[in-house]
């Protein structure tokens, strides 16, 4: 049986290209559909891993109790004090989080960027923050720093720009690098400066911590929520972006599954009228094949094993646009805060096994009903035509 198989299915594939026509069809189809599966994938990976880079294990943010977002924390200037006596901190920075109106650079529409209000303990915080270009701002003065993420998305960011906020006039003094994480989304300016000009000099929205053991997270957590004096709590970064990026990436995926289900039933449905006209052609041979002996099962598997290898290159030929025209390509979407992070896209092995899988179903799906009705039909009808 297995030789039988193999027999037909290589005589199959010699033939192929006499119907390049049908072939085409089922290869187009199915790459569609794993092209558009695997770019929304690779959007969803790279926003997934522009936040959980950002993460370290030692770092953590001291929010109010209640809230898992910056945007609406609150850290009173008072509950600062209070929680510099602790100990287990290395290192405190009190920052202030906003978002600042920049036009898009494609489109000229307006987009919420983050701006964050850092001290010079925010720069000790985060070693993986890199002038670039320029300089660090001046403390005390309107001036401003911007993430390479940020300046290659939105308009007006450029060494020497100035940016409205609000009432206040912010130029543009330095451009940085931080690793290719989330923080390249930003806008930093002087704490005090960014206190002033959004009224918030009674506190600040966040207090990001370094501790000098990571196994005490836990214990100064407890401490913080117990303590008469603050309405604080300490979330570790790992499990604060682990929360947003399955909040939004895990929307895209959703998405991603739901739009390529849509068009894998449209493919399905285009490969089997494919396959079944293309085996009508085929009946007088397939008849032949089992009026010489060739057993059904192995006319029906070698149909299929040839829609799969067609389903397989139209995989690869989906992979393949994906990866030329998307992998590493850099945009920007809302991270769950009101406010727009840069990722790049980031296309994986995993998901090119994931491409492959949908791909070889929809080949299996897609050549199974015609084979097994050539199969069975009579040899002396199919020898008449059908």
């Amino acid at each position: 049986m297995f030789q039988q198989m193999t027999t037909v299915t290589i005589m199959n594939l010699a033939h192929l290209g006499s119907r390049v026509g049908t072939c085409l069809v089922v290869v187009v189809g199915i790459g569609g559909v794993v092209a558009v599966l695997l770019g929304l994938l690779a959007m969803s990976n790279g926003f997934r891993t522009a936040l959980m880079e950002t993460a370290k294990p030692d770092r953590g943010l001291i929010l109010r109790n209640g809230s898992n977002q910056e945007m609406v924390g609150w850290v009173s200037n008072e509950e600062f004090g209070v929680i510099s006596a602790y100990a287990g901190f290395a290192i405190l920075s009190p920052e202030i989080y906003v978002t600042i109106n920049v036009p898009k650079l494609a489109s000229g529409l307006a987009a919420d960027v983050v701006g964050r209000g850092v001290s010079d303990s925010a720069f000790d915080l985060r070693k993986e923050v890199v002038i670039v270009e320029g300089r660090k701002f001046r403390p005390g003065t309107g001036e401003i720093i911007v993430g390479s993420g940020a300046v290659g998305q939105y308009r007006g960011l450029a060494l020497g720009d100035v940016v409205m906020v609000r009432n206040a006039a912010l130029v543009v003094v330095g451009h940085f690098t931080a690793g290719g994480t989330s923080v390249e989304s930003e806008i930093w300016m002087d704490l005090a400066v960014s206190q002033d000009i959004f009224r918030r000099t009674g506190g600040s929205s966040v207090v990001r911590v370094k501790l000098l053991d990571a196994t005490t997270a836990d214990a100064i957590d407890a401490q913080l929520r117990s303590d008469p004096r603050l309405t604080a709590t300490l979330v570790m970064e790992e499990v604060f972006f682990a929360g947003m990026a399955q909040a939004r990436a895990g929307l895209i995926e959703t998405f991603a599954y739901l739009i390529a289900s849509i068009m894998a039933l449209g493919s399905v449905v285009a490969a089997l009228n494919t396959m079944y006209t293309a085996v009508g052609k085929r009946s007088l041979e397939i008849a032949t094949l089992r009026a010489l002996g060739f057993r059904p099962m192995c006319i029906v598997m070698s149909v299929v094993i040839e829609a799969m290898l067609l389903a397989l290159a139209g995989a690869l030929l989906g992979a393949g646009i994906v990866y030329v025209a998307f992998d590493g390509l850099t945009a920007a979407t809302l991270n769950g805060s009101g406010s727009q992070t840069v990722f790049a896209f980031k296309l994986s092995f995993e998901m090119l096994v994931t491409g492959c899988v949908w791909a070889l179903l929809l080949g299996l799906v897609g050549g199974s009903l015609p084979a097994l009705r050539a199969a069975r039909l009579p040899i002396t009808q199919a020898l008449r035509g059908g």
